[in-house]
């Protein structure tokens, strides 16, 4: 068995860089939770004093790659936008995407102080394993014929997939790869390039980073200019004119 490994704090620190008391007990529970479920269960810390490196520790970052320090998901700052965690302790079993492409089930828990959301606890379960199982275990009991329907079925979609309240969520361990890859989204759903977008697209798309809250994280207009070939000032008109 795999030992989880937790760490904690900045690069380099000993000790937990965890500004608040109430987070510092969340330090721990990372890795226990990280040892007692396995090696196939991540489990990260998110204080969100700060945004752009809002995860303080980690257990078996090796599922989605990330480190200390990695910024807030794009569903993460999708529920700072839609506050839903004012209604809602927890949210279970949303899909996401590892950076290796792996399929994972992923819950998190809303920590809260005297009703101010002020961290989050995810638990991200990779069952590629099991999966890998359960298909060796069709094609012993079933014809090879009926044990690839089966397969075929569910990648196909046969099978329910995990409630997302908008795309799967993405692991990523810069602010730069949280919003290339929200404009890359976008771009996909409008079946254009960046290259040739016309003003209206192009403001078509900024309302949605805005709406997604990709620009709560710090230096979020440079990586959207960049992406979408324009200035920084013109992100800046553009949003200018959303609030309007």
């Amino acid at each position: 068995m795999r030992i989880a490994r937790v760490h904690a704090g900045g690069r380099g620190s000993r000790m937990p860089n965890v500004p608040n008391a109430l987070l510092q007990q969340y330090v721990k529970l990372t890795e226990f939770l990280g040892v007692a479920l396995g090696p196939d269960y991540e489990v990260a810390l998110h204080d969100l004093t700060d945004k752009n490196r809002s995860i303080i520790a980690i257990a078996n970052g090796h599922i989605s790659g990330r480190e200390i320090g990695a910024p807030l998901t794009n569903v993460a700052l999708s529920i700072l936008m839609d506050r839903s965690y004012e209604t809602q302790d927890y949210r279970l079993h949303y899909s996401g995407v590892s950076a290796s492409g792996k399929q994972l089930r992923s819950c998190t828990m809303f920590i809260k102080q005297n009703g101010r959301l002020i961290g989050m606890l995810c638990i991200n379960f990779d069952d590629s394993r099991y999966l890998t199982l359960s298909r060796q275990i069709l094609h012993l009991c079933h014809p090879d014929h009926f044990a690839r329907q089966l397969v075929q079925s569910e990648e196909s979609g046969g099978t329910p997939p995990l409630s997302s309240p908008h795309r799967p969520e993405t692991f990523r361990n810069s602010t730069e790869a949280v919003a290339l890859d929200a404009i890359h989204h976008e771009l996909n759903r409008l079946g254009i390039s960046a290259e040739r977008l016309t003003s209206d697209e192009r403001l078509q798309i900024i309302s949605a980073l805005e709406e997604s809250g990709i620009f709560l994280l710090k230096g979020s207009v440079k990586d959207v200019a960049a992406g979408l070939r324009c200035s920084q000032a013109s992100v800046y008109r553009y949003l200018a004119q959303i609030k309007k």
